[in-house]
Order: structure tokens, then sequence, then C-alpha cells
């Protein structure tokens, strides 16, 4: 947080009034805008009303303690991306971990040191502006991804995974979603290399659509990204596949050039890389007697009209 920086909004959750005093200070002198709670449930009446950007979250408190308040705050969509910072006076190991498990990015521990914690503070508001704009960037572009944490609960999705999602599950939009987990490891687990198929099919709601996940990669902390897409139809590469004697894979790399799409988008869409996709389509002009790709577009358009 420096004077060129937006007001970052920090949310400071403590049953202490010494310890909410002495933070409201050490904020508000370093251009922080400071909201305070003094339990689980005012912190949760808060965040409904204003969404901040970054949160102290005293571990110990009477009735919800600080680790439930968490968990809680981590299931609404909107404070996925929020980071918290426990405050504690624990030193067990197996609390702090209970406490990133939760979903907290760090801890800092009783008395605090207040230039600590305040670098720590402006290390993870960089990181979360950081990744709001990475976000936002992939919502604009039109990407098809979203990302889960390895329980397969739902962190964020782009408008238009939402869209092919929402297809697929009726409850995608519910607070509590969570793709099955046994799924998501199966993703995480194979790659490129090992297959070239499809890690994970999903059948949508509707008799005559099939969208596809594929595992991208591991964000920051637990997150994981992962790409879906669509295939237009089943029976249109099943009908590429025995007109024109072809593999599986080669009918739905045909399929989607004749979709208008580059090396990199095809190779995007199937999991494979645009120099796979490339051996693909020589194999694909060999058989259908062609020598380009807008040839082997209108044949297959050809047959698929």
């Amino acid at each position: 947080m420096t004077e060129s920086d937006p007001k970052a909004v920090v949310l400071v959750v403590d049953d202490n009034p010494e310890t909410l005093d002495m933070l409201t200070d050490a904020l508000e002198q370093i251009g922080a805008q400071v909201l305070v709670a003094t339990d689980g449930e005012r912190t949760l009446t808060t965040v409904a009303r204003i969404v901040p950007d970054i949160i102290l979250l005293d571990a110990v408190m009477p009735q919800m303690d600080g680790f439930e308040t968490c968990r809680r705050l981590k299931r609404l969509p909107e404070l996925a991306h929020v980071p918290i910072i426990f405050m504690t006076g624990l030193r067990e190991t197996d609390r702090i971990v209970e406490g990133l498990e939760a979903g907290g990015v760090d801890y800092v521990t009783k008395p605090i040191a207040i230039d600590e914690l305040l670098a720590r503070i402006r290390v993870h508001l960089a990181n979360a502006r950081l990744s709001r704009s990475a976000r936002a960037a992939l919502d604009t572009t039109g990407r098809f991804l979203f990302a889960t944490d390895a329980s397969g609960r739902l962190l964020w999705s782009t408008p238009q995974a939402s869209r092919l999602l929402t297809a697929a599950f009726g409850d995608f939009d519910e607070p509590d979603f969570a793709f099955p987990a046994p799924v998501i490891k199966r993703l995480m687990d194979r790659t490129e290399a090992a297959s070239d198929q499809p890690m994970a099919t999903l059948r949508t709601l509707l008799d005559d659509r099939i969208l596809n996940v594929s595992f991208v990669g591991r964000m920051s902390g637990d997150e994981i990204l992962l790409r879906v897409f669509e295939e237009s139809s089943v029976g249109d590469t099943g009908l590429l596949k025995e007109r024109l004697n072809l593999t599986a894979r080669e009918a739905e790399v045909l399929l989607w050039i004749a979709h208008g799409k580059s090396n990199r988008d095809i190779g995007q869409i199937l999991g494979m890389s645009p120099r796979t996709v490339n051996k693909h389509l020589e194999q694909i002009y060999v058989k259908l007697g062609v020598e380009n790709r807008a040839a082997a577009a209108a044949v297959a358009v050809r047959h698929l009209s």
C-alpha cells in the first residue's frame, strides 16, 4: 500500500478491543480503510455488505472460532480470492495447518509485530490484485477456464465456462457446488504426455452435447486451473470418422478445422500440443488426398451437410 495505490479495504476480526484499536491505527496510518468485527457472525454480516481486499482474522474467538469463520467465508464465491491472514497465539503446528487448510494464506503470531504484519499485507494484496487482473483478462478474451481446489470446490469461472458448466450441472451456481474429488485428482494425475485422450468427459443435460475437461496447471495455493470445451456433436465426429476412414482423433481435429480453428486453438480444445495437431493434419491430408487445411475443411463440410 503506497500513496499511488487505491485505498485497500482491510477487515480486522478480533474479540479484543485493544488489538482492534492497535491494528486500526496502524492500518489507517498507511492509508487503508479499516472495517472491524468482533466475532464470526458479525464478520459474515459485514462481508455481505462490503467485500474487503484482505481479512485479518483472529484464530481463537468465542462461539464461532476463526477456523470455522474462514471456512464459511471461503464458501462465498465473491470472497474466494480475498486473502485471509490468521492472527494467533497458537504455536502448535497442527493448529497452524488447520488455519491454512481452512483457507488462510498466511498467519502471524501474537503479540503482533506491526512492521511484519504490514509487510505481509502488502505482499498478499499485490498477489490478489495480480490474480484478479489475470482472471479479468481471461473473461474478456473469451477463455473457457475455471478453477477448483483439490476437493473439487469451485473457486471461480470465466463466463464462457460458466455457460457450459451450467448446462452440465443444474446446481452449478449453488454456493456449495463441488466437482467429484476423484475426477479432479484424475485430471491432475494425467498429462498430455501420458495420454492423447481427453482427460475427462462430462455429459450435459442435453443429450446431443458433450463437454470435455482438461487440466491446465496449478495456480497459487490450492488453486487448480481447468479448461472446459464442448464437442459440437458426437455424431459429427463419428460421421467424419466413418465416411473418411479417419481415426477418432483425426476426426476430432478435422471437425475443428471445419469450424475454422487454428492449430493452437485445437491444441487447447483437445488437450494436445500444436505440433501434435499438425501431425494429425498431415495424416488427414494424405487420407483425404488434399494439400491444405482449406481443402480438408471443404471435404469435411461437404460430408457434414
